[in-house]
Parts: C-alpha cells; sequence; structure tokens
C-alpha cells in the first residue's frame, strides 16, 4: 500500500488543523492506520491509531481529547483531526498502516510496514 498524507500547515495556538492520508490499494480496509510523529531534535512518536476490524481507537495520552482520528474506508482514507493545538504539537505527522499484527503492538512504529510522507505542522504561540 502507499500512502499519501496532506493536510499540515501553520496554525495559531488554540486552532485547528484536519490532516489526511490517502492510500492506495483495494484493502484498504484490512489496515491497522496510524499516525506518528516527530519533532525536530526528538525521536519518532506515536500519536493514534484505528483498528481495522471494528474501528477502536488508541490516542497517546498526550493528544487525547484534543485529536481524533477516523476512517473513509470507501475513500481509502484515514484523517486526523486536531483541535486545541498546542506549540508543543509542533511535528512532522506521518501516517503508516500495517495489516495482521496483534493489538499490543499497536503503538510500536516498527510494527508498521508502510509510512507516508511527513506533513509539516508548526503551531504558533
Amino acid at each position: 500500500v502507499q500512502l499519501q498524507a496532506s493536510g499540515g500547515g501553520l496554525v495559531q495556538a488554540g486552532g485547528s488543523l484536519r490532516l489526511s492520508c490517502a492510500a492506495s490499494g483495494r484493502t484498504f480496509s484490512s489496515y491497522d492506520m496510524a499516525w506518528f510523529r516527530q519533532a525536530p531534535g526528538k525521536e519518532r512518536e506515536f500519536v493514534v491509531a484505528i483498528r481495522s476490524t471494528g474501528g477502536s481507537t488508541y490516542y497517546a495520552d498526550s493528544v487525547k481529547g484534543r485529536f481524533t482520528i477516523s476512517r473513509d474506508n470507501a475513500k481509502n482514507t484515514v484523517y486526523l483531526q486536531m483541535n486545541s493545538l498546542k506549540p508543543e504539537d509542533t511535528a512532522d505527522y506521518y501516517c503508516a498502516a500495517r495489516i495482521g499484527k496483534i493489538l499490543a503492538t499497536v503503538r510500536f512504529a516498527g510494527s508498521y510496514a508502510y509510512w507516508g510522507q511527513g506533513t509539516l505542522v508548526t503551531v504558533s504561540s
């Protein structure tokens, strides 16, 4: 599967952005999808994931209550709605996909085989 992320930009603190990740292929609904982010000088970190089956979602504590992941299997797209943005949310955001992995590893970047290019989100104070 190939992934194409979009929607990043510059926003003031407290503002909102919606990221999109469009996937190629006919089996998108079979993939767990996730967003990770990497700030300058920091390691890539898990943000949120949505399971293929049932659509259960998993959030990092730092974004819980502010970010929402959703997927539209008819459009082969996953979305990340980001509200109440903070300067510490500034990072490159990456979408990722995996298939056939256990739930316990959903937060681990190494369990995702497919990655999109990053889309930069900059939150000004």
